[in-house]
């Protein structure tokens, strides 16, 4: 085998579709389009969800509910995770430096999940009722 006699196998490669070049191309007049009707026409493509006019599908519809944009960048953090961490004041500062919170978040809570087995003090992080408890009778506290 030498590189130039190397060939696609056969039917992997075919001729591009030539349009309009008359009768006998099989192609010629209305070049496989059909007469008439929007897909005809030239330009003839509509918006995603267009109905013909009718009122769409996802306007006869009514609103419902809320998604809030901040909610994704509050983020929870396990007590296992806290009783890790090399410092003794955890604040959200100290989160996102042990990379246990994204960068862009704004606010976490600590919430029940392992122990803990050391005193920390929590500031400007909150702290579900468990994790609340759990790190009081290991000695710390919540700070506010």
């Amino acid at each position: 085998m030498e590189l130039n006699t190397i060939q696609p196998g056969v039917g992997a490669k075919h001729a591009k579709r030539r349009v309009g070049r008359g009768i006998g191309s099989g192609l010629g007049k209305t070049c496989g389009r059909g007469h008439k009707g929007q897909k005809s026409r030239a330009g003839g493509f509509h918006k995603v969800g267009f109905e013909g006019g009718q009122m769409p599908l996802q306007r006869r519809l009514p609103k419902r509910g809320f998604v809030s944009m901040t909610n994704a960048r509050n983020v929870e953090v396990r007590l296992s995770e806290i009783n890790d961490l090399p410092f003794d004041e955890i604040d959200l500062l100290a989160l996102k430096q042990a990379n246990l919170v994204s960068i862009h978040a704004l606010s976490a809570k600590v919430v029940l999940s392992g122990a803990i087995g050391r005193k920390v003090v929590l500031k400007g992080v909150g702290a579900t009722k468990g994790a609340k408890a759990a790190i009081e009778a290991a000695g710390g506290c919540i700070a506010d």
